[in-house]
């Protein structure tokens, strides 16, 4: 017969054990595919912060971004230098990775999100002590339609 001290004291190891497991799941870093030209600086410091913000790239050196963003269907309005698949989501350009998050929470009917060319405030893009310059997240569609989805 089991006494009621290791009763308790196994309960409680099994439960702290089920917690931390859960808790390692909580927290695993999301997976995330980058394609970017090896000489771009801006490409790589991004990475450095979607990896900060707790995803987990796994980056490709590409030299005919045109071709892979033609055939991934990026559409042309949208496009900046490295594009990215997470889930089933596009993601182009310097899209901060609070955005990205926040995407994946809502999972709303959008081929993608896109900081279309390289505006100069947004991650990657940013130097200290410049001055903040506005820019905006947009959804978009295989077809090219887009709508604000965030503003920076």
């Amino acid at each position: 017969m089991v006494s009621r001290r290791t009763f308790l004291a196994q309960t409680t190891g099994v439960v702290a054990g089920m917690a931390a497991v859960r808790s390692a799941f909580a927290t695993a870093p999301t997976a995330i595919t980058v394609y970017k030209s090896s000489t771009c600086e801006c490409c790589a410091k991004w990475v450095d912060h979607i990896k900060a913000n707790g995803f987990a790239p796994s980056v490709h050196d590409e030299e005919d971004m045109t071709s892979l963003k033609d055939d991934m269907g990026v559409p042309q309005g949208v496009r900046s230098c490295h594009t990215a698949l997470v889930d089933r989501y596009l993601i182009e350009g310097h899209v901060p990775a609070a955005d990205i998050r926040r995407l994946l929470a809502e999972r709303p009917k959008v081929a993608g999100l896109a900081v279309p060319g390289m505006p100069a405030s947004s991650p990657g893009m940013a130097m200290p002590g410049a001055p903040v310059v506005p820019y905006e997240v947009v959804a978009f569609t295989t077809s090219g339609a887009t709508s604000v989805y965030a503003k920076h």
